[in-house]
């Protein structure tokens, strides 16, 4: 028996969903993997990492190829246009994350034969494990559609730039103390930026998936404020010291 088009289309809208999950999955994946390699010096692994970045590279095309074809075929209104849209926005920031952790793989090349302070070594796998929970939690919030825990990402966020902040310091202080060479230093000062990266990555998926339920993006209040500023100049001109003519 063939299928409605309307039924077919809602079976399509749940593919682009568990496509992107999947994405996002081999992403937290792509965190992990790429921590071990760095903090047991294994150059192989992080290789492999690097390498395999390809395979979630064509997944992010083949996704973005979906929600055209949706946007153009079906011409979706409402959620389900912003469900496509929050999509795409999706996988460039899981993509990115990915990305992140290619490079903190390249970077395990430049320190290979660089001993890593125990607390240092701690720091990092305390912002992995962060960045990987902040990370599923916004697919969660993108699969349940559950707006308030979109919404708290940015406050579930700060503890990862609390680590941040340590790591760094302890970075530096190694330094100072001549336990860490300048280049070695600058390599790991990169490494906890890219942690944090990806936590800010998460807080914009959160904000799409706000805008997917809500229709409403942060944006939006900037572009209000403005909007009242304009109203508000034409209606009232600032006065500019001109004494009309008697």
């Amino acid at each position: 028996m063939t299928q409605s088009p309307r039924v077919e289309y809602h079976e399509q809208l749940d593919s682009l969903r568990h496509q992107v999950l999947r994405l996002g999955e081999a992403t937290v994946e792509t965190i992990a993997r790429g921590t071990a390699a760095f903090l047991e010096h294994d150059l192989g692994a992080a290789q492999v990492l690097i390498d395999g970045d390809d395979v979630i590279d064509v997944l992010a095309l083949d996704i973005e190829e979906h929600c055209y074809q949706l946007l153009a075929l079906q011409a979706p209104m409402g959620h389900d246009l912003r469900m496509i849209v929050c999509s795409l926005k999706l996988v460039s920031e899981l993509e990115r994350s990915a990305d992140l952790m290619v490079n903190t793989c390249k970077a395990a090349r430049r320190v290979y034969d660089v001993s890593i302070d125990p607390k240092i070594r701690g720091l990092i796998s305390d912002m992995s494990d962060e960045a990987m929970s902040i990370t599923r939690q916004s697919l969660e919030a993108y699969s349940n559609e559950d707006a308030a825990l979109a919404s708290a990402l940015d406050d579930i966020d700060d503890r990862l730039d609390e680590l941040q902040t340590h790591f760094i310091e302890a970075v530096f202080l190694a330094h100072h103390e001549e336990r860490l060479a300048v280049r070695s230093a600058v390599q790991l000062a990169m490494i906890g930026r890219y942690y944090e990266r990806i936590g800010d990555h998460a807080v914009n998926i959160g904000e799409r998936v706000t805008y997917m339920v809500t229709g409403w993006l942060p944006e939006h209040t900037g572009a209000a404020r403005q909007q009242f500023r304009s109203s508000a100049a034409h209606l009232h001109p600032p006065d500019l010291g001109i004494v009309p003519n008697a």
